[in-house]
């Protein structure tokens, strides 16, 4: 087992992106889109993406990577999720 994925959530494969006719990158984490990567930065990722794209575990690891620390387990809740 990788130490990078230790409980295997990668596995599950929670990330998917999407890629535009302007060459932008959407990603979205279980559905919901989280970042949009544009320019330079995108045609990078493309070009990892495309260099890793058999092997599921390494592309999830990328968008991973590059949506950076988004869950920290503080995120506000909505108004109608309070108790």
């Amino acid at each position: 087992m990788s130490e990078i994925d230790k409980r295997n959530r990668l596995g599950e494969e929670p990330f998917t992106y999407q890629t535009t006719k302007k060459g932008t990158v959407i990603i979205s984490y279980e559905g919901k889109q989280i970042k949009i990567v544009k320019d330079a930065e995108a045609e990078r990722l493309i070009a990892k993406i495309k260099e890793v794209e058999d092997n599921a575990i390494e592309v999830q690891l990328l968008l991973a990577k590059i949506t950076g620390n988004f869950k920290r387990g503080n995120e506000k809740m909505g108004k109608n999720n309070r108790k």
